[in-house]
Formats: structure tokens, sequence, C-alpha cells
């Protein structure tokens, strides 16, 4: 059973991430409204019956802004932990809401998500690989400095949703005040395109077959530049940047393909399974 994966949306306006196979899908944060998530959801024909859970990665509001009214109109379960909950100060159905630690795995159906600590300035950080049948994609943006654990978990991945926010000059050179400039570059603000790259040179592994780049500043970055400077170094792995503006297109991957494919979903066919919580 392979994995399909889309951008929702990605950036400082709001960050949305989709995998899930033919059974059933998990997002990845819900950084915009309900209604736009079931509208760009709808245009890539994929069906939010299909979602089974959804993971928060931190509590700022680009990354949680849609939960609250996503989660109670489908009954979805969330899992946040208790810091990123208290800190949220969302309302949500204490039903389905469960915690994760560092380095939990967490069986949805026939995915199993699995959630590592990384360095950002919020109160309880976290990005997530997502697996089925050894097909792995990572989610890893808001990630100040490349760790061992983010290392560990790229090596992995047969793809990944990875931060390249800022080029180096563009945000030295900008408007920005000293203190959001500092804050970027702190260690726990955002990856740099070259911080990227040098992640995704070093650690690809020869399987990976897609990188999407993803949560592009609007004023410190350049879709065009940083695409290209990934597809200088990429070899066969497809280079694509997620867009702050509209959904991506779903891929399709398994640990044989060596290409990208689309995924056309057919709503008459479509039975969703069961939730596996335990």
């Amino acid at each position: 059973m392979a994995l399909h994966f889309a951008s929702i949306n990605s950036g400082s306006n709001g960050n949305c991430y989709y995998i899930g196979n033919s059974n059933e899908a998990v997002l990845i944060d819900v950084g915009i409204s309900c209604r736009e998530i079931e509208k760009r959801m709808a245009r890539l024909c994929l069906s939010i019956d299909r979602i089974k859970a959804i993971f928060i990665s931190h509590e700022h509001s680009d990354h949680i802004k849609g939960l609250a009214v996503l989660s109670k109109k489908y009954n979805l379960t969330v899992y946040i932990t208790n810091s990123t909950l208290k800190n949220s100060r969302l309302l949500l159905n204490e039903k389905n809401v469960f915690s994760f630690n560092n380095l939990d795995t967490i069986r949805i159906g026939s995915l199993t998500v699995s959630a590592f600590s990384k360095f950002h300035d919020a109160v309880d950080p976290y990005s997530f690989t997502i697996e089925c049948n050894d097909v792995r994609v990572g989610v890893f943006t808001d990630i100040g400095t490349v760790c061992d654990r983010l290392v560990k978990q790229f090596k992995t991945c047969h793809a990944a949703f990875l931060e390249a926010n800022y080029d180096v000059e563009m945000l030295q050179n900008g408007n920005y005040p000293y203190h959001l400039k500092r804050r970027i570059t702190s260690g726990k603000g955002h990856l740099s395109n070259n911080e990227a790259l040098s992640l995704f040179q070093d650690h690809k592994p020869d399987y990976m077959s897609h990188i999407l780049l993803s949560h592009l500043s609007k004023d410190n970055n350049d879709p065009v530049l940083v695409e290209n400077l990934f597809k200088s170094a990429a070899g066969d792995t497809f280079v694509s940047v997620a867009s702050r503006h509209q959904e991506s297109e779903v891929y399709y991957i398994h640990n044989q393909a060596t290409e990208r494919d689309l995924y056309n979903f057919n709503p008459f066919t479509y039975q969703p399974a069961q939730l596996n919580l335990f």
C-alpha cells in the first residue's frame, strides 16, 4: 500500500500537510481555516472522511488556527502534547484529545506516526514521520537547527516536507527589525536555504524520490531561487516548492517508486476504514 501526500498550505500564513493511503490519512497541523481546507481538499479530490487524526507540531497560530473548528465539525481525534494544548488556549473536545511524548509511535489504522522533539521557540515542539509498509514521509518545518534526531529521521524518508525558510542575504539586507532577524537565526527559529540544503546533500537517502520545500518566508526568500538551488543537487529526487497561496499536487510513493505520480481519488469506490487507536 502506497502513501499519498500533499501540502494544503505552507508558510507563515498557515501550515497544513496531508499524508495517507487509500484507507486512512492524517493531517499535520491545521493552520488555515476549516472552510479553506475543505475547498482545497475537494479540488484535490481527497475525501475528508479519510482523515482519522490530526497531529499538532506546536502552538503557534499558523499551525493551529483552524484546529478547533475542523476537529469539532468532523469529530476528529487530535494528538497534541499537554504543554502545547495548554499554551494554545484552544477549547477542544477532551474525549478526542490524546497526548504524546518524544519518540512515541502512534498507530492510525495501517499508518504509523512517529514524533520527535525539535528546536523551535515554542513550548514543546515536534516533527513527525508517517509510515506505511516501509514507506516513510517526513514533515520537518519550524526547525531552528539541524540536530541528530532530525538527521536520523531524514535518512529514513522516501519523501519529505523540508523547511527552507530564508535566504541569508535577503534576510540580512531586508527590512525586518533586528530582534526578528535574531529570532529567526537564533537556533530556535527557522532553517535557512543553505542549512536545509546541507541536510539534503549530506543525508539524503538514495531512495528519496520527493522533496517539498516548505515554510518559505514571504519577504526573505525566493521560490525560484531555492528550487533551483535544490535542483542543482537533487539528482533523481523530484523538487518542488510548497506554496503559501494554494495546495500542491497530490504525490504518490511506494517503496519501489522512482518517479513521481499523481493519485486520482474516486469518491464512489472509497470506503473509510475504522480508526485504530490501540
